[in-house]
């Protein structure tokens, strides 16, 4: 296509969930839920490892991490999306758009690394509790916490400006709930193969490293457990672990789904169902399968409750 018939877009429209009408209020009460869901169980994470002295450990350091990615997360696709369901021209502004991509990124790379940092945590506190302070001290926290956000920041500092490199022509309907690299690839007219290049390398390098740490850490910690004598510290020792191993699966398995396919096995419909799992309803999961089915997290809850203005006054 020749420069004359491009067009430079400045405003793009999100086809949403689903373009049904009658389905437009029902699914903004459904997801107005889960995002409040998400918004109080993920507060509630980060108030409670800050006031209570029983979550410092390094362990309840990388869970609030953990609850700040999730949140932003969910936070940079939720409120624009609720909206979109009530209004019926679902426009987004070509620089709103980009923005959205880059928060996107950043926050769904630093999941991605905080649960291959929290895998390699519990590693070190089963297999090698003795030397679990020593290993895992807050300078060695605040390093892996950093690099986390470091390696998320500067995949969104050069994905996103490729993806918005190439030209889009006349469609820039976005057959999505928000700014994603696919769906907005799909409607270049121009050649895509160094942004899809970019996000292949990123997707893959990202997913392949952090999973290599998870499934080593995760390997080596279902061999200690099978090591335990007791029947009923192993059965206990699996129930914890196999709600996180469980988590982690979906998670890992719907991105190596999104992004590991060509452009041309993608069914957009089906992306955006997959979307759902990892941008909205996994955020609202975690602090349930991290964090609330923990003692120590469900006594400090009880007790916060009990007397919430003495603890925020420690803040």
């Amino acid at each position: 296509m020749t420069p004359g018939n491009l067009t430079h877009v400045t405003e793009f429209i999100l086809m949403g969930v689903s373009d049904r009408p009658e389905l437009q209020v029902p699914l903004f009460f459904v997801f107005l839920i889960i995002y409040m869901l998400t918004a109080a169980g993920n507060l509630g994470i980060i108030t409670l490892t800050i006031v209570d002295s029983r979550l410092q450990t390094p362990m309840y350091f990388f869970l609030r991490h953990l609850a700040v990615i999730n949140l932003g997360d969910a936070t940079v696709i939720a409120p624009k999306m609720l909206v979109n369901f009530l209004v019926s021209k679902k426009i987004t502004l070509y620089y709103e758009c980009a923005t959205q991509l880059g928060g996107f990124l950043v926050f769904i790379v630093a999941e991605i690394f905080m649960l291959a940092v929290m895998a390699y945590d519990r590693y070190v506190a089963i297999c090698n509790p003795l030397l679990y302070m020593v290993v895992v001290s807050r300078h060695v926290c605040l390093l892996l916490v950093s690099l986390t956000y470091f390696f998320s920041f500067f995949t969104a500092i050069v994905v996103t400006p490729c993806v918005f490199s190439v030209f889009y022509c006349s469609s820039n309907i976005i057959n999505h709930f928000y700014c994603d690299n696919v769906p907005l690839l799909a409607l270049s007219c121009s050649d895509t193969y160094i942004p899809e290049t970019v996000v292949f390398f990123f997707s893959g390098t990202n997913l392949l490293f952090s999973m290599t740490i998870v499934l080593i850490s995760y390997f080596n910690i279902i061999l200690a457990i099978l090591r335990i004598r007791s029947s009923e510290g192993r059965k206990k020792a699996f129930s914890t672990c196999a709600s996180h191993m469980m988590a982690v699966t979906v998670f890992y398995g719907t991105l190596l789904f999104m992004y590991l396919q060509p452009r041309t096995n993608h069914s957009l419909d089906t992306d955006k169902m997959a979307s759902v799992f990892y941008t909205l309803v996994i955020p609202m999961l975690n602090p349930f399968i991290y964090s609330f089915r923990n003692k120590d997290v469900k006594c400090a809850l009880k007790e916060f409750l009990k007397n919430p203005c003495r603890w925020l006054n420690l803040i």
